[in-house]
């Protein structure tokens, strides 16, 4: 989820859901060492939970990085082992630390000798000729023993050549069931199933299975989906009826965010697929693709785009009267 997942995008989501844990964009350990910490890691109290999504393979550097998170105030630090980029295997993290998981639970271990908070750890059912069965089973005895609060698995192998990370988010196969077997065979371990859930409805599917489910791709590409996360999966009300409500609560946020120099698109981008399939989302779209990226773009650009667009049962009950 990296350069989606960011400061902007999960306010925004927070709107949608009250109780869903959200996750940043991953976040090097050179990167929160050394560069601009609020800029990076910074967070508005509002989107707790909050997890912060560490990629490195140093213990050290990885539990300095876990005091900072700590100070910093997040509810939990999650190390990527799942990520397949040219350039994260360049830096010796992702997914190429599936093939070392003696590593991977000395980085748990050091983590967790550093805070209380907890500390989980997302990866793949194997990488390249790896076996799933063997691999993923040697990943989960390694970072259990370190103390891993959690494992978030990503139900498909990732292909560290031949394929580029958005191949491997689509062409190798989902393995629901390797993720539901290491579940029954570590049934004290929580177990997070990740990886083509297109729906909350089928999320709370799965996690009949498993103890809790994370969505990526379509809860970022069509945000309007998690209104349902908090009447589906805990039985309480969605702060707002639709869509639009969400983001006209928005206002309040966007007009600080652009008092303070952040321009319009870099909040708005996050939005775009708030009303898939609904009518006239196409030039609610467009109106944002043209006018939220101009210099000086202010929250009337929104308001407009928002006019475009139809979501609410009121305003879809009168256009079909009409």
């Amino acid at each position: 989820m990296m350069e989606w997942t960011d400061r902007h995008c999960r306010f925004f989501h927070r709107l949608l859901t009250r109780h869903a844990r959200l996750y940043t964009e991953m976040v090097t350990t050179g990167a929160v060492i050394h560069g601009d910490r609020a800029r990076l890691i910074g967070f508005d109290p509002a989107e707790h939970p909050v997890a912060l999504q560490l990629g490195g393979s140093d213990p050290k550097e990885l539990a300095q990085c876990a005091r900072i998170a700590e100070d910093f105030g997040y509810d939990e630090i999650n190390l990527n082992i799942g990520c397949p980029s040219e350039r994260v295997q360049e830096g010796r993290f992702g997914a190429c630390l599936m093939l070392e998981p003696h590593l991977v639970g000395d980085c748990v271990a050091a983590m967790k000798a550093a805070v209380a908070l907890p500390i989980t750890v997302k990866c793949r059912i194997g990488v390249d000729a790896q076996d799933p069965e063997a691999a993923l089973d040697a990943l989960t005895c390694a970072v259990a023993a370190a103390g891993v609060d959690a494992l978030i698995v990503h139900a498909r192998k990732a292909w560290l050549s031949g394929l580029s990370p958005r191949e491997n988010r689509e062409v190798p196969p989902l393995d629901y069931a390797r993720v539901f077997r290491l579940k029954a065979a570590h049934p004290r371990l929580p177990i997070v199933l990740n990886g083509g859930v297109a729906s909350v409805e089928a999320a709370r599917e799965h996690a009949a299975r498993v103890d809790g489910v994370m969505m990526g791709r379509a809860a970022y590409q069509e945000p309007w989906r998690l209104l349902a996360v908090d009447p589906l999966l805990w039985g309480k009300p969605a702060l707002f009826a639709s869509p639009k409500a969400a983001v006209e609560a928005l206002a309040p946020y966007i007009e600080r965010e652009l008092a303070h120099g952040t321009r319009l698109h870099a909040i708005t981008r996050h939005l775009i697929g708030l009303f898939h399939g609904v009518p006239n989302a196409r030039a609610y779209r467009r109106h944002l693709a043209i006018h939220a990226v101009k210099p000086g773009a202010d929250m009337r650009v929104l308001t407009e785009a928002l006019a475009l667009v139809l979501d609410s049962p009121a305003e879809l009950a009168q256009t079909a009267a009409a």
